[in-house]
């Protein structure tokens, strides 16, 4: 359970300004069709963060537990760091074309959004250090979902509530209390 919860509070908050969220509101205005765009997120999330959260349990049989606590430590905390630098959207998005429809382009650019994004390498460190993959593949699938659909049916509304630097210094202190703890536990 706690790998689950962990898992969602840390995706939900480090998704948060993050350059899929804003390709949510993009969507959202371009398509102005919710529950497509809602369903595309939920499918690119679930194949994107099961591919990281594998790759995070393979990782935890390839090292000695040593080595693994210090470089889950290293990069918990470079994710701190990593927060702290705001995303911004590549002008890509709104040049794909919707031929395949809302929800093919949802799936589309999300899955293609989130390779190598904060989320999923979060999700690589997550699964590695809980060893509880479909726990924390859902925890942050759900996470993705908490912070992404508001914006799709709320738009700018929701990404007024908080102001985005506040949850970028929350999350990074997430991120590097998780650091510290994984080197000094």
């Amino acid at each position: 359970m706690e790998a689950f919860l962990v898992s969602t509070g840390i995706v939900a908050l480090a998704e948060m300004g993050d350059k899929t969220q804003l390709l949510a509101l993009l969507l959202a205005a371009r398509f102005r069709k919710p529950w497509p765009i809602v369903l595309g997120i939920f499918v690119a999330t679930i194949a994107n963060h099961a591919m990281a959260g594998a790759l995070g349990a393979w990782v935890t049989t390839q090292l000695s537990p040593q080595a693994l606590r210090w470089i889950l430590g290293a990069s918990f905390i470079a994710m701190a760091v990593w927060m702290l630098i705001p995303d911004k959207l590549d002008d890509e998005a709104d040049k794909q074309s919707s031929r395949f429809g809302v929800f093919g382009t949802t799936v589309l650019m999300f899955f293609l959004a989130e390779m190598g994004d904060k989320t999923q390498i979060a999700t690589v460190m997550l699964a590695a250090r809980y060893e509880a993959y479909f726990a924390v593949v859902a925890g942050t699938t759900l996470g993705m979902m908490l912070a992404n659909a508001p914006v799709v049916w709320l738009g700018e509304r929701v990404t007024r509530l908080v102001p985005l630097r506040v949850v970028h210094i929350v999350s990074a202190l997430v991120f590097l209390c998780l650091g510290l703890f994984a080197l000094l536990g």
